[in-house]
């Protein structure tokens, strides 16, 4: 079963007493992407809609990786690590800004967790930049041991960049480690004639000392030389994904996907299990499952679950039978799965409120939340659907909790109206729906394109129990509905 969590990856690293989320010894091979620590915007995972009062953004990370939990993080390594500790406070006593402390404290905590589910064979890849690599690679060495450490891959890129007073900066750093010496690598090569990637297995199964080992390793590698040249530790041949528009999802830090099938090549096997705990846009797990391995997906972000989860199928839209196959094999964590659980989350209070608001519009319904979060008179999210190849209609969502009356649904018209939707969608509990609101529903009249010839209510009112037995909008064309999210290819 492969596994898509929404959560901070620490709470499904940690698990819990009575449910331990995933087994210790369990991943062949971990990659992680985190953010650079840096002020960007990690969750742009959406096009941009032009409109007045909604800015396509989202700021997922932001409890995460504040500076007021890294105390807190940094007495929980003291009990597990001490010498991560000492070293993790030692910075902190010099002239190092707090947001770095911050930050490589929210990492190490993380990794130190990783490394425990990491099988002994297993390999850990962090993907980072020049700003943190030198204070990552000695987290890395305190956590796995500095004889673990086995590459510095330096991914080399281009492309325009404006920096008068500086080289531009056009590198990424990849640090390799393993949890013991008996790790799985398979070796590659890049064909003299075409330029294409082969792989030779050579496995590195036991120590440097045993001498049938080494011979072992160098008739392979001879082998791998006649066919072309052995992959070294700097790569130069893998363009950005800004590059490979075919790939691009509009995320920006988005990797592409030849980088990631290199590595899973490189340290993995077939029907092997591959990690990500900060999987963005999902392209570790996409390529993943193309090469026939198994794997874990972890996010912090509604959008990124979501958005993972649709690239996954989205291969296999056009076989039904592959499509059910891989969806059933697809287990999604951390969102309500009943009714009894979805009124849990709609009574948390304030935050649980806005919390079942984004469930309902970007998980259930692939929209995007408003982040200005408004009372009466506005609107809690949007979707987006072609007119035709150039003209992008809106259909604004409204999201319920409890305490519907009509008196709500006549609100919500003015306001899709004021808008200038072109549909309302309008979603609450089962129990909340009466007749007054279906006929008042119905009075705002219908979305009816003639290139369509077919008459769609304009306010539509659907419920949660609806929305979690599959039901969706009803729309003109599925085909050209809702480009909130950009399709991969």
């Amino acid at each position: 079963m492969n596994r898509l969590f929404y959560a901070d990856c620490l709470d499904v690293l940690k698990g819990s007493e009575q449910k331990q989320e995933i087994e210790d010894e369990s991943i062949d091979l971990i990659y992680i992407d985190p953010p650079f620590n840096s002020k960007r915007n990690y969750n742009v995972l959406f096009e941009a809609v032009d409109m007045s009062d909604t800015k396509a953004q989202k700021e997922a990370f932001a409890d995460t990786w504040s500076n007021v939990k890294y105390i807190d993080q940094l007495v929980e390594i003291q009990r597990l690590h001490l010498d991560l500790y000492k070293y993790l406070a030692n910075l902190d006593s010099l002239d190092v800004p707090k947001s770095t402390i911050s930050y490589l404290t929210t990492m190490a905590l993380r990794i130190f967790y990783m490394r425990k589910k990491l099988k002994s064979t297993g390999s850990f890849y962090l993907h980072c930049d020049p700003t943190m690599s030198h204070y990552l690679k000695v987290v890395c060495d305190l956590t796995f041991n500095h004889k673990n450490f086995i590459n510095e891959i330096v991914w080399c890129y281009t492309g325009p960049r404006k920096t008068p007073r500086a080289f531009a900066r056009k590198h990424d750093v990849i640090l390799f480690y393993v949890k013991t010496d008996k790790y799985k690598f398979n070796q590659i090569t890049i064909s003299h004639k075409s330029g294409l990637h082969d792989t030779g297995k050579v496995g590195l199964y036991g120590s440097d000392r045993d001498n049938k080992e080494i011979e072992k390793r160098d008739e392979e590698l001879k082998k791998l030389e006649k066919k072309g040249k052995i992959l070294e530790d700097w790569w130069i041949d893998i363009y950005p994904t800004d590059r490979v528009r075919a790939e691009s999802l509009g995320y920006p830090t988005q990797k592409p996907e030849s980088l990631l099938e290199r590595i899973i090549k490189a340290s993995s096997s077939e029907g092997d299990v591959i990690a990500d705990f900060f999987c963005g846009c999902g392209t570790t797990i996409a390529v993943a499952q193309r090469l026939n391995r198994k794997w874990i997906g972890v996010d912090i972000s509604h959008l990124a679950v979501r958005l993972i989860y649709n690239r996954i199928l989205e291969p296999y839209r056009n076989n039904n039978g592959r499509y059910l196959e891989v969806k059933s094999n697809i287990e999604v964590s951390g969102f309500p799965r009943d009714i009894a659980s979805a009124r849990d989350l709609a009574a948390g209070g304030k935050k649980g409120r806005i919390k079942f608001q984004d469930w309902v519009i970007e998980y259930l319904l692939d929209g995007v939340s408003n982040p200005k979060k408004v009372g009466d008179g506005g609107y809690d999210g949007y979707l987006t659907l072609y007119r035709d190849e150039k003209v992008i209609d809106v259909i604004i969502v409204e999201v319920k909790s409890g305490g519907v009356t009509v008196k709500n649904i006549r609100e919500f018209i003015y306001v899709v109206e004021h808008e200038k939707a072109v549909m309302g969608v309008f979603v609450c509990f089962e129990n909340e729906v009466t007749k007054p609101m279906l006929h008042e529903a119905l009075l705002a009249g219908y979305y009816d394109q003639e290139a369509f010839g077919i008459k769609y209510p304009r306010i539509q009112i659907m419920t949660i129990e609806d929305l979690l037995a599959g039901k969706t909008v009803a729309h003109p064309n599925p085909s050209m509905f809702n480009i909130t999210f950009k399709k991969s290819r």
